[in-house]
């Protein structure tokens, strides 16, 4: 019997999971991780890791399997929050999620689960994954789209390695979530019509804000709005010696200084804000909503414009520096000079948009067929071929 630890989170997908592979014939072990323990800046009236490790025991104790709650809260707020508050600090929006999968479930709970034994680690995700042997006799991992397109959670794996994915098992990827509901319903789990969790990944709901101002200082500042007819967005395209050029002059977008907008309004601190954000500019009067087209954090100013279809919204290409590009399929690697179309996704839950891969030297350069709207530094752009994740990559502008 193969052993695996499960991460048992107290959410019904967990549960299902851990079901699923013991009808399968697995040695199956529940693990709760417990990565945070401030409740002060939760939403919800009590820190939500109390309620959930104990579902948790429930539902190892009705499954009739061993259980332990294991305390991950130091590494958590080292590799996780210090990083979150590092990049809100430079006026970059970091991705959480994507980096507890890397970091914390398929890195430290691995090993984890590797010195108690465990031949694999399986989680909740809607993501599946799959395998072949190379022309090397090398076995190669893909990591494959979940079969609900309503929940496919592929893009929180993105950053995920051969070596990971290889000890990982996905056993929902390829049910719906109604599905899950049934299953757990089926067996009595009483984690079956428990909502979804929300917010950061093992925190719960938390008020953002609040949550930052733990250690990012609030700072007065102007909000500015450029206008949808400013001279700057009717800019003169210069001739480029290569292709590199232009995707370079492309993927910077437009820049803004004070002069070039009206002020409209007052903010707390621009490394509060992320571009695209619509809510909490407490600006009303407007026509047409408005957005954060920019942050500039050294002079503490958001540039706002009105209007989804905002030229200052809209870009078509991105660049990913050379140390932040990452290959699930290091097989796939592209060299200096080499192209690949793929479809790409600049955040979860966005439709996969058209677009070619170009490595230059100094990085990866993503050019869309059609512009993407609130292209934000900090954030993951993961690229699929068909149903696979091939790799992703930290948008840096």
């Amino acid at each position: 019997m193969k052993r695996v630890v499960v991460g048992l989170s107290g959410g019904v997908d967990s549960s299902v999971t851990a079901y699923l592979l013991k009808e399968q014939g697995y040695d199956v072990i529940g693990l709760f991780m417990r990565n945070w323990n401030d409740a002060s800046v939760t939403l919800e009236d009590e820190c939500p890791w109390i309620e959930d490790s104990a579902d948790a025991l429930l539902i190892a104790e009705k499954l009739g399997i061993p259980f332990q709650v294991i305390d991950m809260s130091d590494s958590y707020k080292e590799r996780i929050v210090d990083y979150m508050f590092k990049e809100y600090e430079q006026g970059r929006t970091p991705n959480p999620d994507v980096l507890c999968n890397r970091e914390i479930k398929f890195d430290l709970f691995l090993k984890t689960a590797l010195e108690l034994g465990a031949d694999y680690v399986a989680t909740g995700h809607y993501a599946r994954k799959t395998s072949f042997i190379n022309e090397e006799g090398k076995e190669i991992f893909q990591l494959l789209k979940g079969s609900d397109n309503n929940k496919d959670q592929s893009y929180f794996l993105c950053q995920l390695s051969q070596d990971q994915l290889s000890k990982a098992l996905f056993p929902i990827g390829d049910i719906e979530k109604p599905e899950v509901r049934r299953i757990a319903k089926e067996q009595g789990l009483i984690t079956a019509d428990k909502k979804d969790s929300q917010g950061l990944c093992f925190i719960g709901k938390v008020s953002l804000p609040e949550f930052l101002q733990q250690q990012l200082k609030a700072k007065k500042g102007q909000i500015l709005e450029v206008a949808k007819d400013w001279k700057g967005y009717q800019r003169d395209i210069p001739l480029f010696n290569n292709k590199y050029e232009a995707l370079e002059f492309e993927a910077k977008g437009f820049s803004y200084a004070s002069v070039d907008g009206q002020v409209v309004g007052e903010h707390q601190g621009a490394h509060f804000f992320t571009r695209g954000q619509r809510k909490g500019l407490g600006v009303g009067g407007k026509v047409e909503a408005l957005f954060v087209i920019d942050t500039d954090v050294e002079e503490n100013i958001i540039y706002t414009g009105q209007g989804t279809n905002h030229p200052g919204l809209l870009k078509k290409a991105l660049f990913i520096k050379e140390d932040e590009i990452h290959w699930v399929r290091e097989d796939l690697a592209l060299q200096e000079g080499e192209t690949l179309e793929v479809q790409a996704r600049i955040r979860y839950r966005q439709p996969l948009q058209t677009a070619i891969l170009h490595k230059a030297k100094e990085g990866l350069y993503v050019e869309f067929l059609n512009p993407q709207s609130a292209i934000t530094q900090g954030q993951f752009c993961a690229y699929y071929i068909n149903e696979e994740l091939v790799g992703s990559g930290v948008i840096n502008y």
